[in-house]
């Protein structure tokens, strides 16, 4: 691909640094755990001993190996898409055709190491697998929301798409479903107070845009903040005459609808 990178291209940018630290981890890992360290025996795969037509063989019939493969080769299904233009790959339980599964093992083979242990491979699946099992949680907290909303409006609120001078925005829950939007809601989860300020101008953004395209619309804002005590600087930073409601929420439904409820009371 003319002037974009591949992912072999973004690991040999990085390369030089990446071999120089890891030989520095394995050096303090001797260091910090030399009382603790046994040689033991375990099975290990020699990748090295490997055709690329072997290891195609063995994807396609075993296909939960390829996400602790591509894992240890620090690819993700995005670069997949990109450099070998096979969409929308579910990394965790991939369906690939046999000419897929060919081009996947012959991308692969050139950044595998030349040996793992299977242990390591399958504590590096579940590391991946926890991760996203806990981003998906977040997602599930933003739908409820958005239900909570419809239940308590009496209506239901749907992730709806505005555009402004050529730029789109995602409302995460909005009323009505179709037509000029009403009321446009933004939930936010700020888990950093690094990001406080991105998160905030995000919202400020999203809810001036929001006024400019649909003049009568209402906007509120609902937010995840662990920090407690902290919540006023939130809401100082989302004072705004476009911003109508800023309510915190944490992951307990009873928590989830109290702020829902709270937010469409000051809505009226």
């Amino acid at each position: 691909m003319a002037d974009y990178s591949t992912h072999a291209d973004y690991m040999r940018f990085v390369s030089a640094e990446a071999d120089a630290r890891q030989e520095q981890i394995e050096k303090a890992l001797r260091a910090a755990f030399r009382p603790f360290i046994e040689t033991r025996s375990t099975d290990v795969i020699v990748f090295s001993g490997m055709s690329v037509l072997q290891l195609s063989h063995a994807i396609q019939a075993q296909p939960l190996v390829l996400k602790p493969l591509i894992a240890s080769c620090n690819i993700a299904g995005r670069a997949i898409e990109r450099d070998l233009d096979i969409k929308n790959v579910d990394t965790y339980e991939p369906m690939l055709t046999t000419e897929q599964a060919a081009a996947v093992a012959g991308y692969l083979k050139p950044f595998l190491p030349d040996y793992l242990e299977i242990p390591a491979l399958s504590t590096l699946d579940k590391v991946y697998f926890v991760d996203k099992e806990i981003r998906k949680g977040k997602g599930r907290w933003e739908k409820k929301i958005a239900n909570a909303l419809s239940k308590y409006h009496g209506h239901p609120f749907k992730k709806r798409k505005f555009a402004y001078r050529g730029d789109e925005f995602e409302l995460d829950a909005a009323y009505p479903a179709s037509g000029p939007i009403a009321i446009g809601v933004d939930v936010k989860r700020i888990e950093a107070r690094r990001d406080i300020h991105k998160r905030c101008d995000e919202i400020v953004n999203k809810a001036s845009k929001l006024k400019k395209v649909y003049k009568r619309a209402r906007f509120a804002a609902v937010v995840y903040y662990p920090f407690i005590d902290e919540h006023t600087n939130i809401q100082s930073r989302l004072r705004s005459t476009d911003i109508d409601a800023v309510v915190f929420a944490s992951d307990g439904q009873t928590s989830i609808d109290n702020a829902v409820q709270h937010l469409l009371a000051q809505m009226k």
